[in-house]
């Protein structure tokens, strides 16, 4: 369990424990619907417990944003990882010229595996919570289930999706309703996404 420095009721380490626990999984933060229905709470007393652990300084809010509340950058321990570049949709990957590593929650890495992060580029990922500018931690990786957000390498370039299997044909679906799916002629995994930090 993680230490915790500043005090919290249970209920509220409860609420924090499991923002953590989905946010590791998932590489984003829960919304406060999420929240409430995994622990049984009313909508109300998931956003006095959030408002709570902001005031704390565990969490911050993101009021205008589908999923609002997001870990701080200082919440836990730390580990240095290189940012590569910029990735946007259809495009290759932008190298950034000089780059320099950057923190993130170790919550959100392993000691096996090798981690690197990109700056997104775009609103194609905007309803899983990935928006313009945000940085994403990717899992360096050849291969990825059903379901997974990956860096992908396609005939247009390089882009961040979901990856999608039915009926044996593999296809690239956006988390944005305005697009549509992508089914690439050659694709190539390059990584699995596994956190994300907010642009503040």
């Amino acid at each position: 369990m993680r230490k915790i420095n500043r005090a919290i009721t249970p209920k509220q380490k409860k609420v924090l424990d499991f923002i953590f626990s989905f946010t590791s999984k998932k590489g984003f933060a829960p919304s406060l619907e999420e929240i409430g229905s995994e622990l049984k709470l009313a909508i109300s007393t998931v956003h006095q417990h959030v408002s709570a652990l902001k005031t704390k300084g565990y969490l911050k809010r993101e009021d205008n944003q589908p999923r609002g509340v997001s870990l701080l950058k200082e919440t836990s321990e730390t580990a240095e990882i290189p940012l590569l570049g910029i990735i946007a949709a259809g495009s290759p990957i932008e190298p950034i010229e000089n780059p320099e590593p950057v923190k993130v929650p170790k919550v959100f890495v392993s000691k096996r595996g090798d981690y690197y992060a990109l700056k997104v580029k775009g609103d194609s990922m905007i309803d899983d919570g990935i928006w313009d500018k945000d940085l994403v931690i990717i899992k360096h990786q050849q291969t990825a289930d059903n379901g997974d957000t990956i860096v992908a390498i396609t005939e247009n370039g390089a882009t961040l999706k979901r990856l999608r299997s039915q009926n044996g044909k593999i296809y690239l679906e956006p988390r944005n309703n305005k697009l549509q799916n992508l089914y690439p002629k050659k694709l190539e995994i390059r990584g699995k996404f596994v956190g994300l930090i907010r642009n503040t």
